[in-house]
């Protein structure tokens, strides 16, 4: 379905942010429909998805099973025992320019001034095998695939040592196996990479966007990557017609509530990160969270086991590129995967490939209807004035979609701005203790596979746009 200019107009009078989206500025969107945990966890929309804290439990029981055959398999996890996770750090020199850039943008805030709370970095784009947080979610659905396979073939138990999965007859089983995806990189980087170590036969549905060193590194690993000029939704509605085969299974990024469930796990071993650091999370002591959105199953499953653990002292923020405001324009409208932002006019083309979403996924907006706390926009250049001021102050190496996350503090400590001041005492983050108390936390969703030629390109580009706003990343930095 898609908005008529008829509609357009009618979405616009009633959404008056419809406006600002269409003229790619920058806008901050808080969730009306945000409810409290108990609330939200009777509402009509948790209820119908299907997905419980079960299923959490269960995605992290099999992740653990498979731990000793991903040890060997992966050289790279076998320090950690075959769990595949990556490090929360402090970030103090981050936090201060941010606030120096805050003091700039809002006078209420003096320059110089740090900002209040703590700032951190959940490293994803440190995580082996597939360097972006995609290999929570794509790993663990390739696995339940390959053990399901096993299981019904009576080749495999679930008391098993599950290096059993490089016996001759399950190599066999899964070699006359499928698994496809439509991907804009980093799904399909840990979806190939995980199926074709496997054994699986798999084929990778590439969108424009998606960058050429990944499907380079996907054709090293063994699989196969078909091209689409098109974007996002050509690649997967490509995958699933391909998938329609008895020996075929279709990783579904819109819909996949194994996917989500994987994404979901991440929520447990934050909190145990924390509590091992000593960081106390409660009223008292509240949890803002950044999270970078393209169709919405990462930052959907982070933020969905992040609710089942913390309730309401997490507060979640999904950020989009200004150009692909998937969930902002399926959430504000309550119309879903119903419109696309090419229905208001907007291209979907950004710098950060792995948002660059035109339709978001209505299982996960549908989900976060009631937990959700908002969503906010930024544009390529702010992502990569970001990528060189994170390198530059925390010795960081990130792709720009990954930076879509560092302003969420900014947004959030606005004095400036009406609707965060209401947003602040709804919540209890008015109080100057509370917000002192307050741990921040920026979802750093990859990165680290990135070739440094690349990267560095990027870079330059961030240190160019500093400079031609009169400003370097060094001088804004204590």
């Amino acid at each position: 379905m898609s908005a008529t200019p008829h509609d357009l107009s009618a979405l616009t009078l009633h959404h008056p942010e419809i406006a600002t989206l269409r003229a790619r500025r920058e806008i901050s969107w808080l969730n009306p429909g945000r409810l409290d945990i108990t609330q939200a966890q009777a509402s009509p929309a948790l209820q119908a998805s299907g997905v419980g804290e079960q299923d959490i439990e269960a995605a992290e029981a099999r992740l653990a099973r498979f731990a000793p055959w991903i040890a060997e398999a992966f050289p790279e996890t076998a320090a950690a025992s075959g769990r595949i996770e990556s490090p929360l750090v402090a970030a103090p020199s981050l936090q201060q320019a941010l606030g120096e850039s805050l003091a700039t943008s809002d006078t209420s805030h003096a320059s110089g001034q740090t900002l209040p709370g703590r700032l951190m970095i959940k490293c994803d784009h440190q995580l082996p095998i597939s360097g972006s947080i995609k290999a929570r979610g794509g790993i663990h659905e390739v696995l339940k695939h390959a053990e399901r396979l096993a299981v019904d073939a009576g080749l495999v138990r679930l008391d098993d040592d599950y290096r059993a999965f490089e016996h001759p007859a399950i190599q066999a089983l899964l070699a006359n196996q499928r698994i496809l995806v439509g991907s804009t990189g980093n799904l399909g980087l840990s979806i190939g990479i995980m199926s074709a170590r496997l054994g699986f036969r798999v084929t990778v549905h590439m969108s424009a966007d998606a960058k050429q060193w990944k499907k380079d590194l996907l054709r090293s690993r063994g699989a196969e990557v078909v091209e689409h000029s098109g974007d996002y939704s050509k690649a997967v509605e490509a995958g699933r017609r391909e998938a329609q085969q008895p020996d075929a299974h279709f990783i579904d990024d819109e819909s996949s509530r194994d996917l989500f469930m994987g994404y979901a796990t991440a929520a447990s071993r934050l909190a145990r990160q924390l509590e091992d650091q000593g960081i106390a999370v409660d009223a008292r002591h509240p949890l803002c969270v950044y999270l970078p959105c393209g169709v919405g199953g990462g930052p959907g499953g982070v933020a969905y086991g992040l609710k089942q653990v913390f309730g309401d002292a997490v507060h979640c923020f999904f950020a989009e590129p200004v150009n692909s405001p998937c969930m902002l324009l399926g959430m504000l409208t309550g119309k879903h995967d119903g419109i696309a932002v090419e229905d208001i006019g907007l291209d979907n083309r950004t710098c950060a490939d792995g948002l660059a979403v035109g339709r978001a996924s209505a299982f996960v907006g549908q989900v976060m209807a009631p937990l959700l706390s908002g969503i906010y926009t930024l544009s390529d250049d702010s992502m990569l004035e970001w990528l060189a001021l994170a390198h530059d102050s925390e010795g960081l190496k990130l792709e720009p979609s990954a930076l879509a996350g560092v302003p969420g503090i900014i947004r959030v400590l606005r004095n400036d701005a009406p609707e965060w001041h209401a947003w602040r005492a709804a919540v209890g983050l008015d109080d100057d203790e509370v917000q002192a108390n307050t741990t921040h936390v920026i979802w750093a969703t990859g990165g680290s596979m990135v070739p440094d030629e690349i990267w560095q390109a990027d870079y330059q580009r961030g240190k160019a746009l500093l400079a031609s706003a009169g400003r370097s990343s060094d001088e804004r930095l204590p």
